[in-house]
């Protein structure tokens, strides 16, 4: 028998692939981080041993859910300011108090925040867009968690950079740093159009190309930006990024909210990858990105939760199920993103997306074991008829038992093993009051 480092053997293993499998019975074999084997378990238990088993009678093993639109550290944010239009949100609270407070370590604190919330809730890779992405990074580095970090890119100065040239500097810093790092990665993140410069997104476009690099931009994400866009370029938003060169299959679109049918198929001709944040653009009224119509024309569609202070959760479950209730609605079609398409959106879709498919979004023989176990037993869970309905329709982040990243365990009987949940909560506290009073 061949000794491995970890095993799991599960009621069920829903591997994610092209035939929409559900293994039952089956065993995850993972050694020096990787998968080995998907096998029956009786055959598993026949043909290995391991230093790290685990018998889960009651529980789905899936691959981790990635969150493909992200702003980790404004956890520190959430509930600050609701209820508000996004751009009374952003100009009156959100851009004043980053002005105020964030720094190196705000966004250390929210980003620890964010990645133990997200961890808890099944979330093994995100990608991200903030201010001191390498503070974001040592967050990373020490959790555990696999992410795609932004290069954040603006027009206009923060705490973080002065100029587009210093943002470009920083980020091509933070891409030197940590190119060779296994759970890292980067990603040229210009902030929208209507925040960054035609030469400045020029220059993105030539540098992503040169280091092979995606970009993650928010786009139409309100009718007030396509206006403004109108009134200043004589063209819609995403027309300007088209004649600039910027749809490709490099380009992860954020919201698309605002979309007609030139610039969908504009989309899909160009092979642009689109972030879909259902429960921010809801919350906000910014509108709905037509889901439905865009997987039709085959466009890459993913799912996002935005930042915690628009949100006010980073739930990639609750974004699964509002994503497919959504597209039904908008397209009036019940059939339309069944729930293994809502899955492969959350999975499959997103690693393509940052470039990642060869590494995780899946559970195959070689890929990353970025594994989470689902755990069915429980009343709110019964009965189950179909794993994957079950899992998009009925299952809350609470469900979720285990995580895995790379074989290492994460989260352990839903405690967490890299991360002190008792330190971030006092400190996010100590935050929150510096904030409070400085509010009054």
């Amino acid at each position: 028998m061949k000794n491995v480092d970890l095993i799991i053997h599960a009621r069920w293993v829903i591997p994610v692939d092209a035939k929409e499998s559900v293994l039952e019975h089956h065993s995850v074999v993972v050694n020096d981080g990787r998968i080995i084997a998907l096998v029956p378990q009786e055959k598993a238990k026949l043909k290995y041993t391991a230093t790290d088993t685990h018998q889960m009678n009651e529980h789905c093993i899936m691959p981790g859910l990635i969150n493909n639109h992200a702003h980790s550290a404004m956890s520190l944010l959430r509930g600050l300011a609701d209820d508000l239009p996004l751009m009374t949100w952003l100009n009156d609270h959100i851009w004043p108090a980053e002005k105020q407070w964030v720094s190196d370590g705000f966004v250390e604190a929210g980003s620890e925040l964010a990645i133990a919330e997200m961890i808890r809730g099944g979330t093994t890779c995100f990608n991200d867009m903030y201010f001191f992405p390498d503070a974001t990074a040592r967050v990373v580095d020490e959790s555990g968690i696999r992410a795609s970090l932004g290069m954040v890119v603006i027009e206009f100065p923060s705490a973080w950079a002065n100029t587009a040239e210093e943002y470009l500097h920083k980020g091509q810093q933070l891409h030197d740093h940590y190119r060779h790092h296994p759970r890292i990665s980067t990603a040229y993140a210009p902030h929208a159009p209507y925040t960054v410069s035609d030469n400045t997104l020029e220059s993105i476009i030539m540098n992503a190309e040169e280091l092979d690099l995606p970009i993650h931009m928010h786009i139409h994400e309100t009718a007030d930006e396509i206006a403004k866009s109108i009134e200043q370029y004589g063209v819609r938003p995403l027309e300007r990024l088209k004649n600039l060169g910027l749809l490709s299959p490099r380009l992860i679109a954020v919201h698309m909210t605002q979309l007609n049918e030139q610039e969908i198929k504009w989309c899909a001709e160009a092979g642009v990858h689109i972030a879909h944040c259902p429960e921010s653009n809801l919350k906000l009224a910014s509108g709905f990105c037509p889901i439905a119509e865009l997987t039709q024309q085959g466009i890459n569609v993913t799912i996002g939760t935005d930042g915690a202070a628009s949100n006010n959760d980073l739930d990639m479950f609750a974004e699964m199920r509002q994503a497919a209730l959504l597209a039904k609605a908008v397209a009036k079609d019940a059939s339309v993103i069944p729930a293994h398409e809502a899955l492969e959106m959350a999975t499959i879709n997103a690693a393509k997306s940052l470039g990642l498919e060869d590494i995780t979004g899946s559970l195959k023989v070689g890929k990353a074991a970025d594994i989470i176990a689902v755990d069915f037993s429980s009343l709110e869970s019964q009965p189950c008829y179909d794993v994957v309905s079950q899992l998009v329709y009925a299952t809350g982040r609470d469900k979720v038992s285990d995580v895995w990243v790379d074989g290492k365990q994460l989260l352990k009987e839903k405690q967490l093993t890299s991360l002190n949940s008792e330190k971030i909560i006092q400190t996010t506290q100590d935050w929150a009051n510096k904030i409070r009073q400085a509010d009054k």
